[in-house]
């Protein structure tokens, strides 16, 4: 017995709603995510990060403060693709416990945002990011791995695609001397992080009572439809913003350095 037309047409807009449903929040093709910085924005393929694809980034060098600024950064990118969406989510899924909650607040992400996975080794983080993305539910994915192969890394970016989720991935050190971006990859952008002097105090501040603004020197040193480039920026103020440090401008010269070591 055929439905009659007006159980298809009921039939019809319920698998409609439910697609609606399912696909809620999820990044459209081409969307991206600004930084909100002119002149880094300028420097983007797109005018921003793609939201529905991998990005890598990692520390300059093992040191604690560097890894804190990639952490950080990281944190930033992902309390700012949340706020794009109406009760946004943040997955982390790491393999130690050492994320600082009132640092990650800091740059953003507030424990209403964050959701944490806690996994054996590198394989299961990946695994976690991979279903979370093709999942559609989550603004961004932070996943903290050593070693990524590059078949690894072409499923999280399908993954990342198919479910319209920004995927970032923060390539840890292992050990001293093992570059976390010596081997190539699927990610449509690429970043090193160093933690950079701070601002000096302003004007008859004694230096001693209070550090100036903590800044990092960013690299861009990979990108997809575009050159590398490197800028040095202001860490989170208290309202989450990341800003250009006065004066410093990008610098293509010395990213273009750092893209030919790691990419």
């Amino acid at each position: 017995m055929s439905a009659s037309p007006f159980r298809a047409a009921r039939l019809a807009a319920l698998r409609d709603e439910i697609a609606r449903i399912e696909t809620a929040g999820r990044a459209a093709e081409g969307a991206v995510l600004p930084f909100g910085i002119a002149e880094v924005d300028a420097r983007l393929a797109g005018g921003g990060l793609a939201l529905a694809a991998l990005h890598e980034a990692a520390a300059a060098g093992p040191s604690p403060t560097d890894d804190a600024a990639v952490t950080l950064f990281l944190a930033r990118l992902a309390a700012r693709a949340a706020m794009m969406r109406v009760g946004g989510q943040v997955l982390w899924a790491q393999t130690r416990r050492d994320l600082f909650a009132p640092g990650l607040a800091q740059a953003g992400l507030g424990p209403e945002r964050l959701l944490h996975a806690e996994c054996r080794n590198d394989e299961e983080v990946l695994a976690v990011l991979e279903e979370g993305a093709r999942h559609g539910s989550l603004a961004a994915i932070i996943g903290e791995a050593g070693r990524v192969t590059m078949p690894a890394a072409r499923r999280l970016q399908l993954a990342a695609e198919e479910g319209g989720t920004s995927v970032l991935l923060l390539r840890r050190w292992k050990k001293l001397g093992a570059d976390p971006l010596a081997l190539p990859s699927a990610a449509v952008t690429r970043w090193r992080l160093a933690a950079a002097p701070s601002a000096p105090p302003p004007y008859g501040i004694d230096p001693l009572q209070g550090m100036g603004r903590a800044r990092w020197r960013v690299m861009l040193v990979r990108q997809r439809g575009g050159p590398p480039h490197e800028w040095l920026l202001e860490a989170p103020d208290a309202e989450a913003r990341l800003n250009l440090a006065p004066g410093s401008g990008d610098r293509p010269d010395q990213a273009g350095r750092a893209h030919r070591i790691a990419a």
